[in-house]
């Protein structure tokens, strides 16, 4: 047997330099999520409420009580907007300053991290202050239930949870499929994620012909939610507790992506989540969460806010860093037919980082991150009118799409991100 045969297979080498599409992404994904930082969302002119305005039409003219009419909705409200991006992508691809300008005007875009938690903190503090009538108007800003029913603990529970939702739909959802798919991921994240909001509940008008959309999005989410939980584990205050409920509760939530991010806050920060809900009159029971855990307080929304802004940094530091590492393998490697387990093992040994980079993060635990009035809306759009609420996760109504889908689905002015948590789809 000659020594090349013995010696087995090549193995694949890391590149000294990762390849330089993927540090355009990285550094454009940080530029983005810096501006998100900085500038929160615009209130008006908004890319997103483009998309509500062009998907509103669609779903009009498009409109069955049919699966199938659904699903050529969403197919053509997607699938033009990951084409439409793609071809930017294509178009600037020449140009490294052109094609990281673009990566990060996009994440920026889809990004909703800042007025999130602005808009959160601003109700805790009317909660705190005692102004529960205060609270009450701001709330539909955030989440789709019925404010008037509520008191201030459940106001404060569901900022919480909303909070939590969000953290997967309004920002680490969209920066995991930026790191796999560039642009035309994040864009591709952010439509499905709206025409969920949109049109994915269980109305009599919609259970059929939102279920396409409803069931993208739930294929979508998955990996976001994922590591939102995880990460939630890694940088809250109590990583044992997070664990344990986490493992306990979050398969008992009705939504398969909300479980799994809610259990995992209520756990970290020693809270109880879930129980009643009470949506347009309509009482919901829903399975409690940390139930061993003292009940939620309006001091527990800064804290959810904190939580939710580590596990963005997070977040950013696995995807980004996940793209460059895989980048420098694939780069390096003497097989073609090493690509794909290549690209995993980037991901998965920049996983290994970020237990590290969680230990530094528990010290900045009780920095507060600077406070803000409330958050500027995903570019203002004309009110529409809200849709019924969905069960396991959060819907964005029309109101919502007329800013940037950031705050909880079926949100009202907070944004039009990702909606109220808990609310019925389809």
């Amino acid at each position: 047997m000659r020594a090349a045969d013995a010696a087995g297979p090549p193995v694949p080498r890391i590149s000294a330099r990762p390849r330089s599409a993927d540090a355009v992404l990285a550094a454009g994904t940080a530029l983005g999520f810096l501006g998100d930082l900085l500038f929160a969302d615009p209130r008006r002119g908004h890319p997103v409420a483009a998309f509500g305005r062009a998907a509103t039409a669609a779903e009009q003219l498009l409109w069955r009580d049919h699966r199938g009419a659904g699903a050529l909705y969403t197919a053509l409200c997607a699938g033009g907007t990951v084409a439409a991006a793609a071809g930017l992508s294509r178009a600037v691809r020449r140009s490294p300053a052109a094609s990281g300008a673009l990566t990060a005007a996009v994440t920026w875009t889809v990004l909703g991290g800042t007025s999130l938690g602005r808009e959160a903190r601003a109700i805790g503090a009317a909660l705190e202050a005692g102004d529960l009538a205060r609270a009450r108007e701001r709330l539909p800003g955030l989440c789709g239930r019925d404010p008037q029913s509520l008191d201030a603990q459940q106001i404060a529970r569901a900022v919480v949870e909303s909070v939590a939702e969000n953290t997967s739909d309004a920002v680490v959802g969209a920066l995991v499929w930026g790191a796999v798919a560039g642009v035309p991921g994040l864009a591709g994240f952010r439509a499905v994620n709206t025409l969920d909001a949109m049109a994915g509940h269980k109305s009599p008008r919609l259970r059929r012909f939102g279920w396409a959309p409803a069931r993208l999005d739930d294929v979508a989410g998955f990996p976001g939610s994922r590591l939102t939980a995880a990460l939630a584990v890694l940088a809250g205050p109590d990583p044992r507790g997070a664990l344990r409920v986490l493992r306990s509760d979050a398969r008992s939530h009705p939504s398969p992506n909300a479980g799994p991010v809610e259990a995992a806050f209520a756990g970290a920060l020693g809270v109880r989540l879930g129980g009643t809900l009470a949506y347009g009159g309509r009482v919901e029971h829903r399975p409690v969460l940390g139930a061993g855990n003292r009940p939620v307080e309006p001091r527990d929304i800064e804290r959810a806010v904190r939580l939710s802004r580590r596990v963005n940094a997070l977040a950013l530091v696995v995807c980004a860093g996940g793209r460059l590492l895989s980048g420098a393998l694939r780069g390096g490697r003497r097989s073609a037919g090493t690509a794909g387990a290549l690209g995993a093992a980037g991901v998965v040994g920049t996983a290994g980082v970020v237990g590290a980079a969680a230990g530094s993060a528990h010290s900045a635990r009780n920095a507060a991150p600077p406070t803000g009035g409330p958050p500027a809306p995903h570019g203002t759009r004309a009110p529409v009118t809200p849709r019924p609420p969905r069960s396991g996760r959060a819907r964005r109504t029309a109101t919502a799409v007329s800013r940037r889908s950031v705050a909880p689905r079926g949100a009202g002015p907070a944004s039009g991100r990702p909606g109220a948590a808990g609310e019925e789809r389809g």
